[in-house]
């Protein structure tokens, strides 16, 4: 079999399936070439990920340039040339069947002296192409496998000072956007880990002061380490990942790493390189501003004097590092209008995927 598979989708997931079903040994050629916007390494990495339970099914990177003219003998040459390296760097057995759902499949197989195995030519049983879900993701979207949704998940970070409202806000998106159904009716979570590690902290820490015959300590009299806001920066990036391989077209995340190293600062009073090269970059940023929110005392926050210079350093170091943010004032309804539009022109701007060089897709 041979394909681009850019990106993989349900289409390609029959194809392969049916010739591991047929097949005693089956060898997969992922084609690229440098103009393609997905990473031939991510295509490798979700194809063997997928297909991993079957395993007489070997994947093989090759890179093929050449034009494409079905009507060219010279350029199909070309080409059988690449198709045989890729192949005999596999295995050194004959092909006896190509599988394809594409017009090449006959000359291909006849090229190999080969039996040309049509599987879906009509797109009848699997109704999508690489070049539809290039066009429109969200509209495809069930049709991808979840490495490869989690690809083209949109993350978008809520982030601000405490309490100015920031998992109230992520809430309230979610809530928006699963309303709207069919893809975003799945819209995910991911919930702020630096919260659950103070609570943590704080319970062992008093815990500790008790069982010492010492006073427990209150939140603001914790002593934080670099390494702890390091596993909390670990901890969120996990959490995204995953949460982005069960969702919807957008991920709404209620803080990130990039936040983490931030608050590293403000209770460290410096920042750490380590924190600061998990921070990701994502689309992305809402900052919910400290005005028009009274501070809520919890029990466990310590900021309501520093909230604006903490407004102010996430907003200075967003725009610092050429993040897009897009900064939310006012009642929570006015703010949730202002989320909502940053994120439908997010999603209106596309994916900006290059058309492929040389079918197919």
């Amino acid at each position: 079999m041979i394909g681009k598979f850019y990106p993989p989708h349900e289409g390609h997931h029959l194809l392969i399936s049916t010739a591991a079903a047929c097949s005693d040994r089956v060898t997969v050629l992922v084609l690229s070439h440098e103009v393609e916007s997905i990473p031939h390494a991510d295509r490798l990495a979700w194809l063997r990920e997928v297909h991993a339970h079957e395993g007489n099914v070997t994947f093989r990177g090759v890179i093929d340039d050449h034009p494409v003219d079905f009507t060219d003998r010279a350029l199909w040459d070309l080409h059988e040339a690449v198709f045989r390296a890729g192949v005999a760097a596999v295995t050194d057995e004959a092909v006896t069947a190509v599988f394809s759902s594409e017009e090449y499949g006959p000359e291909l197989a006849r090229r190999f002296g080969a039996v040309a195995v049509p599987v879906d030519d009509d797109r009848g049983l699997a109704p999508v192409s690489g070049t539809a879900v290039r066009a429109d993701p969200v509209a495809h979207w069930s049709r991808m496998m979840p490495p490869v949704q989690a690809w083209f998940t949109r993350r978008v970070v809520v982030l601000g000072a405490e309490s100015t409202g920031t998992t109230t806000m992520s809430h309230a998106l979610v809530d928006v956007l699963r309303a709207r159904g069919g893809a975003h009716g799945c819209t995910q979570w991911v919930p702020e880990h630096c919260r659950t590690m103070a609570v943590a902290k704080l319970a062992r820490d008093r815990a500790a002061a008790v069982l010492a015959g010492s006073a427990p300590p209150q939140m603001a009299e914790l002593i934080w380490h670099s390494e702890e806001f390091l596993a909390m920066a670990e901890v969120q990036n996990a959490l995204e990942d995953a949460a982005a391989r069960s969702g919807g077209p957008v991920l709404v995340c209620d803080t990130d790493a990039f936040s983490v190293s931030i608050w590293h600062e403000r209770y460290t009073g410096a920042a750490n390189p380590a924190v600061d090269a998990l921070a990701r970059h994502h689309p992305l940023y809402l900052l919910t501003h400290d005005h028009d929110v009274p501070f809520e005392q919890d029990g466990f926050r310590d900021g309501e004097l520093i909230r604006p210079w903490m407004t102010g350093r996430f907003d200075e170091a967003l725009r610092q590092s050429g993040r897009h943010v897009v900064v939310l004032e006012g009642s929570l309804e006015a703010r949730l209008v202002i989320a909502v539009r940053a994120i439908d022109e997010l999603l209106d701007q596309g994916w900006g995927l290059a058309d492929p060089r040389t079918p197919p897709s």
